[in-house]
């Protein structure tokens, strides 16, 4: 690896691919050196717009530049076990858009992979990167909340139905609806806070979006090991789209962080820096993607890339690897599973 430069490839040109594309090239010592997709029109044409010197429709090709570090697969969901098994074949680090992918087996084989081969493997959930959700860790790690009472998540989202074109909504690519898609953020902050549930019992159903294979809506209760109860609601079909929200109740203090920004803070015994967070504007923060998919900011991608390009520099851990990318596919997985029985179901830890 030089020593001044770490070489990003994309792999994949849609929506998000571009948010990946914008995060690096603000990421001081992270190049963008080549990018592959499998339409060379959309190649071209995205290395164009993001300034990156290499396109081509052949990922061996990409593979095998000398000046690629890291590859970023932005594929669709259910797609990203192929080329991510050739990058680790290749000895390159490999960062995956969220999921990491669509059921625990096959996210099992990218793990065991980048594992054996001695590559990072860096699942995106760059929602934990958020200043609000690391304030919200900070405090459960300090024991502020005493005894968690509930642990909750609500993900009420519109999307129009021309977004369901393509592979969204499909289940051999997209592993579902709503829950795998625009939840699962929610999901693994909740799982991050609280912890995995032990057992959830769940429902999914269309309601609005009726000619997609995935769900549109769903809900379920969560039972965590620590006895905490909670509840969980997604859905693409509430016009206009809300704020996603984690509620987190305990005997000593609650909060609600709806995106990032801390909407209520209240702990029975106060401490500097409180009254602060309570005053913070109320504002809906910007660019939450609650009723559009592309209006988001590139901000917790860039927070996320930054990490790996400091630990591949340091030899430090990162922040998130596979394993813990993995969870979140796991309570997905049980999520759908219990819906799909009818049963409550254990929850396996990842």
């Amino acid at each position: 690896m030089q020593a001044d430069q770490i070489g990003f490839g994309i792999v994949g040109t849609g929506m998000i691919a571009g948010f990946h594309a914008q995060a690096i090239a603000a990421v001081p010592g992270a190049r963008l050196v080549g990018a592959a997709s499998r339409s060379d029109a959309n190649v071209r044409a995205f290395a164009a717009r993001h300034g990156i010197p290499f396109a081509t429709t052949r990922l061996d090709e990409l593979l095998a530049r000398p000046d690629l570090h890291v590859v970023c697969i932005t594929t669709p969901s259910g797609a990203h076990l192929e080329p991510a098994l050739a990058a680790i074949a290749a000895r390159r680090h490999v960062v995956i858009e969220k999921p990491l992918e669509i059921t625990p087996a096959r996210a099992d084989r990218i793990i065991t992979a980048a594992e054996a081969a001695g590559v990072r493997l860096v699942p995106i959930f760059q929602a934990r990167f958020g200043p609000g959700a690391r304030t919200v860790k900070a405090a459960l790690e300090r024991g502020r909340f005493g005894r968690l009472v509930l642990a909750s998540a609500y993900v009420k989202w519109h999307r129009a139905p021309s977004y369901y074109t393509g592979w969204k909504g499909r289940l051999d690519l997209d592993g579902g609806g709503a829950v795998i898609n625009q939840a699962i953020h929610g999901l693994d902050l909740l799982q991050w806070f609280a912890g995995l549930p032990a057992e959830i019992s769940a429902w999914k159903t269309r309601r609005v979006h009726t000619g997609i294979e995935g769900e549109d809506t769903a809900c379920a209760a969560l039972r965590f090991p620590d006895g905490a109860l909670g509840t969980f609601e997604a859905t693409t079909a509430a016009w206009p789209g809300w704020s996603r929200r984690i509620e987190l109740c305990g005997e000593h203090g609650s909060v609600s962080l709806e995106d990032d920004r801390i909407a209520r803070w209240d702990f029975a015994a106060p401490e500097p820096g409180d009254d602060a967070l309570r005053a913070a504007p109320r504002d809906p923060a910007p660019g939450s993607g609650a009723s559009a998919p592309n209006a988001i900011s590139y901000a917790g991608h860039q927070r996320q890339i930054e990490d790996l390009v400091e630990a591949l520099r340091t030899g430090r851990p990162t922040a998130l690897d596979g394993r813990e990318g993995r969870k979140a596919v796991a309570l997905v997985h049980a999520l759908y599973t219990a819906a799909e029985s009818g049963r409550t179901v254990t929850v396996p830890e990842a």
